[in-house]
This record gives C-alpha cells, structure tokens and sequence, in this order.
C-alpha cells in the first residue's frame, strides 16, 4: 500500500510529501499555496492508481480530503492533453457542485483551467452557452444536466476521459437513478470513473458495476468512526420544551465563545426556517439553509457563515452531506442536532463538520423520550459513547414562555405566507416550460421507483446458487 511519509529521518517538505505520489511540481506547489502540508490517507492510497489509469473507488469519512483525491490527479492528466470536456464531475447538490469547481479553480489555476457548474436554481440558457464553449471540467447535479441533453444537442460528452461520482452512495439512494441513466447513455465506454463517499453501502457496492475496469478500491479502515478531536454530547429532554433548551444551550455557548461558529441540523425545511426565525427574534443572529430557498440566498447565506458575519447556520441535511460535503466550512467548533438522525450514517455525516483537520470539537445531540433507541444504534455504529452535556433546567424554564411565543408567531407568519405552497407550483411551472405534463412526470417518478424497489426485493428474495 501506498504511503505519504517519507523514509528519511528528516521531516521532508509537503512538496515532497505530494511529489511521491506522482504529481508534477506545479500541482503540488499548489497544494503547498493553499496550506495543504501533506497528502491525507484518501490521497495517499488513490491518487497514484487513478494517475496510472486506474478506475477507483475510495471510501473515507467527511473533511479527508476526498475532493483533492480526484482533483489532482485529474489536473495532471487535463495538463498533458487540454482539450473540450475533460471530466464530468457527478454530485447530488448545488452546493456541493460549487464546493469542488472551488477546488478545481485554485489547484488548477497555474493552468488556467476552464470549469463549468451546472445546476438547478440557475439559468439554463446561460449554462447552455457556457457547455457549447467546452469547459475543461463540467461539475453538474443529475437533474440539469439530463434535461440539458434532452433539451439540445449544442454539447457532447462522448470525449471525456473522466467520470466522477462524488458522495456516490447518496447519488443512489437519493432516486437521481432515472437521470444518471440518461447520463451514462451518452459517455463513452473507454473513460476513468472514479466513484467516492463518505460511508460505504450496499447501493456504493452496486456501483461497481459503473466503473469499467476492474477498479482499485481502498476503504478507510475506521470508516465509520467519527473524527479524532470530537467531544459528543447528549440532553435528554421532554420533546414539549426541546426549542426551549436549544435557545438555552445556544445561549450560554455564545455567551463563552463570542468568535464560535455553530451549526444546527433539524430535519425539515419549515421546522429550520421556525428555528432561525426564533433564534432571530431571540437576539442570536443566523442564517438559514434548506432546499426551499433560492439557489442566490442559499450560496449568500454561506457566505456570510464561512466569513463570519454570521456564526450560525440552521440548515437540514443537505448541509451535513454536502459537503455541509457540500460545504467545506473548517472553523465549525460547535454541531447541534436538533432531532437524532434516523440512520447512524447521518449523525457521522452532520458531525463531521466539525474537529476537522486536527482540530477540536464539540456535537452535541438534543434527546426526547422518543429518541433513545436511535441514540443506542448511532453509538453502537461509532464505537463511542456520547456523555451527558451540563445543562441547567432552572434556565431553561425561565425562557419557556419567551421561546414558546416566538415559535408560535414564527409559525403564524409561515402559514400566512403559504410557505412551501410556492415550491411545488414553481415545479409545475418549470415542467410545463419545458412542455412536459406535471401530472404524467410524476407517474413517471413513481412507476421508476416502484420497478427499482421492485428490483431490490428481487435481489433479496434471490436464491444463492448451490456450488457444484
């Protein structure tokens, strides 16, 4: 297996830490610019059998350094041979998209390398220009960029050399099934495809099959446990008051740590959009992150969270994954989870925003009643038991009733503004614009997930051969 230390008893620079896995001096020097030290365990084990041609598959936790694994070696081949669409970048989110075309500007600035992000919440026709100019590096979401080939014929895949699927599992598991075939349609058969998350999955497992030369695959060996540096809390509370002691805890934190930045994750859009209308009105200011609020508001709104203006982000998940892998914020000293996640995955994913890079931190979870079974199952999953957070419930009462009348007028002004009414009449807008039938693509939708949950009950349902 592939190492990044040196043999010699002197620490060698991080170039040279970079050099040994066969990258050019420009790309490590880069590295070096942007204070990367030394190649992080992902980089050290993939980047050079992806440099050899390789298919991969790399398997590591949130904030290792995934997005560099695949930038970087791709940089160096786009060097040798500049030409149209180099490399399709596949990821389930906006954010994320603009994350990694972050990355693949600055490490590939020496070259000027030319890249495009297509997404939703953007204008198409504007991105249709953009891909008739062949970018070297296209970063898409699924969605847009199967309507951009069924919508024109101005741009072609068939020449890239790499296919990237980024947060893959999710890629799956997040229905985009119906668009990535459309995708794969049009990609030439004699590509690289590189295939990475955060956790490994069976839907991960399935992918196998995408990549089309017997890929390397190297798995983090503690994949899922959770970062070094991390100190994980619980409170257990009645659910009734729960907002009450989050306002308690953020508090009595903001209060000691002016300067600290802090992420909240709930797991609805309306109930994130309740608690920063609350946390408004309560004096602590933040700053609110769903897929329910415009593509321009969603990427203003981290930027006033990665610069500081803010020091609270209210998001749901979308934020924990993306790179959340969607955004790579590394000063977060503070996660709260406002409900459990239901998979253990999830916590490994949202608390993974912060003690990155050998940094501390702090995740605290807040627990009902109802919750404890999830909090069992998330513990058993990282091998580590969380401990109990100090909290006082005298505080708590004392602004039970402030907090209770603020949720309440939050929730009057949602209601009166018909908040989520406009989501899905944008929807229908946008089908119908594209001259489709809003009611025929959603017996589309579920006609496609009934045949793939279908599918899947086969597959378990399957006899294994006997051996002869």
């Amino acid at each position: 297996m592939a190492s990044g230390s040196s043999s010699s008893k002197q620490k060698p620079s991080s170039g040279e830490h970079f050099e040994k896995l066969g990258l050019n001096e420009w790309l490590w020097t880069q590295c070096h610019n942007m204070g990367l030290r030394q190649p992080t365990p992902i980089q050290v084990n993939c980047i050079p059998p992806i440099l050899e041609g390789k298919d991969c598959i790399g398997c590591a936790k949130t904030g290792s350094g995934k997005t560099a694994a695949f930038a970087l070696p791709i940089l160096q081949k786009l060097s040798e041979d500049p030409f149209g669409i180099f490399a399709l970048v596949l990821t389930p989110t906006r954010e994320l998209a603009f994350q990694i075309a972050e990355q693949f500007n600055v490490l590939g600035k020496p070259i000027n390398v030319r890249v495009t992000v297509i997404t939703g919440g953007l204008d198409m026709m504007q991105q249709g220009i953009d891909l008739q100019v062949k970018p070297h590096i296209v970063i898409s979401t699924p969605g847009r960029l199967a309507d951009h080939l069924q919508s024109c014929d101005t741009f072609s895949l068939r020449k890239i050399k790499f296919l990237v699927l980024d947060e893959a599992d999710r890629l799956i598991e997040d229905d985009f099934g119906e668009q990535l075939e459309t995708i794969f349609k049009v990609l030439p058969k004699k590509r690289q495809t590189l295939l990475f998350s955060a956790t490994m999955t069976k839907h991960l497992k399935d992918l196998q099959d995408v990549a089309m030369n017997k890929p390397f695959f190297w798995q983090q060996k503690s994949e899922v446990a959770t970062v070094e540096g991390l100190k994980q809390y619980y409170v257990l509370m009645p659910a009734d008051i729960k907002d009450a002691y989050l306002m308690q805890i953020l508090d009595k934190y903001t209060e000691i740590n002016k300067k600290s930045s802090i992420m909240i994750f709930t797991n609805t859009c309306k109930y994130t959009q309740i608690l920063g209308m609350v946390c408004t009105q309560l004096g602590l200011p933040c700053v609110v992150l769903h897929s329910m609020i415009r593509q321009k508001e969603r990427l203003a709104a981290l930027a006033k969270f990665k610069s500081n203006q803010i020091n609270i982000l209210i998001a749901t998940d979308v934020a924990s994954r993306y790179h959340y892998t969607f955004i790579d914020i590394p000063t977060v000293d503070l996660i709260i989870n406002h409900n459990v996640p239901n998979k253990p995955k999830d916590y490994v994913h949202r608390v993974g925003r912060t003690a990155r890079a050998g940094r501390c931190g702090t995740a605290i979870t807040l627990v009902t009643q109802f919750d404890v079974r999830l909090v069992h199952a998330i513990e058993e999953f990282v091998n580590s038991k969380m401990e109990e957070y100090d909290t006082k419930e005298k505080d708590v009462m004392k602004i039970l009733v402030e907090v209770a009348t603020a949720k309440r007028e939050a929730e009057i002004r949602l209601d009166e503004r018909d908040f989520g009414v406009q989501k899905e009449i944008n929807k229908r807008k946008k089908l119908l614009m594209e001259g489709k039938d809003p009611d025929e693509e959603a017996r589309k939708k579920q006609k496609y997930i009934r045949e793939k949950n279908q599918e899947k009950k086969n597959k378990r349902t399957q006899k294994p051969k006997s051996k002869t």
